[in-house]
């Protein structure tokens, strides 16, 4: 089965900022391929490593937070 990967790592992105704390860090417990391509893409932080969390970039925190409302926010 073929995969939209930009999808997945869209949705990874908004799912991240649901484990958001102690400013802009992410726990990283999300499919590493799908952390590799958003830290290429300049949302997060490199993911290797021994931490356990990543910090969400200045453009993967807005984006991060539009995608969350835009694939999961409740309609009105």
């Amino acid at each position: 089965m073929e995969l939209d990967t930009q999808r997945i790592d869209d949705a990874v992105l908004a799912l991240l900022l649901l484990g958001l704390h102690d400013g802009d860090r992410v726990w990283k417990s999300f499919d590493w391929n799908a952390l590799g391509r958003l830290h290429e893409q300049g949302h997060i932080s490199n993911p290797v490593g021994s931490a356990k969390s990543v910090v969400l970039t200045a453009q993967g925190k807005p984006k991060a937070q539009a995608l969350l409302q835009k694939m999961f926010g409740e309609q009105s």
